[in-house]
């Protein structure tokens, strides 16, 4: 059993490095948007969603409203309750209420992609492995960050500030390019934000991701619907 363990904890060191310069970048963003080292640090601590904490960083700082921070976050998050009710599947029968909870906290893309590659079904000590490492590497990514925030210069911290915008272009990029439907989505979700950016600014930047993402989600089932005959050749 304490083979699972160790094996989960190997399987999360990847996740573990990449974590540790994306949230280093979270944790500048954190405190130059005024918040403390503490409150960065247990941000990333209770969250573990790299595109929900910078928004909702950005809403803090802008004062925006706790409705507006909830649908911020449902609308950026929700993908997480999909994860969770594919990897259930995955999950052999040792699993408890209490560990299927853990796991459901634990949940990220980069786990879930490590965790449904594996052939066999997945244990509470894999999971717990897999999880903790990543965690530690997206906590201490964090508050190496904001320490470095309030001593380092500003010119760097400006430049070590754009590390998780370049994690979410990097994200992007590749799919785009294999798929013009999903380019097409990118843009037009880009090109609504850029609109609320430049024009209409009246709308708070919460809501401006809110409007964003479901009008590009829209865009895109109505341009591209997938029939069952797609579904079925996946």
């Amino acid at each position: 059993m304490k083979s699972q363990f160790v094996k989960g904890m190997s399987h999360g060191v990847p996740i573990m490095l990449g974590y540790l310069s994306v949230s280093f970048g979270f944790g500048i963003m954190a405190v130059k948007a005024g918040l403390p080292v503490s409150a960065a640090v247990l941000i990333s601590a209770l969250n573990l969603t790299s595109a929900g904490q910078a928004a909702g960083v950005t809403i803090i700082a802008a004062g925006g409203t706790i409705i507006e921070m909830i649908l911020t976050q449902l609308t950026i998050n929700i993908r997480y309750a999909l994860m969770a009710l594919s990897l259930s599947q995955k999950l052999d029968k040792s699993f408890k209420l209490p560990q299927r909870l853990a796991v459901s906290y634990g949940i990220t893309d980069e786990i879930f992609a490590v965790a449904s590659a594996q052939p066999e079904k997945l244990s509470p000590l894999y999971m717990a492995g897999l999880i903790l490492v990543s965690f530690i590497g997206w906590v201490s990514g964090t508050f190496l960050g904001a320490a470095a925030g309030q001593l380092l210069p500003k010119s760097l911290t400006d430049a070590m500030g754009i590390v998780l915008y370049g994690m979410f272009i990097a994200i992007i990029i590749p799919p785009s390019r294999k798929s013009k439907k999903v380019l097409t989505v990118v843009v037009i979700a880009a090109g609504i934000s850029i609109l609320f950016r430049y024009l209409i600014t009246a709308v708070s930047g919460g809501f401006a991701v809110i409007i964003s993402a479901v009008a590009a989600s829209a865009a895109g089932a109505l341009l591209f619907p997938v029939n069952d005959g797609e579904e079925d050749e996946k």
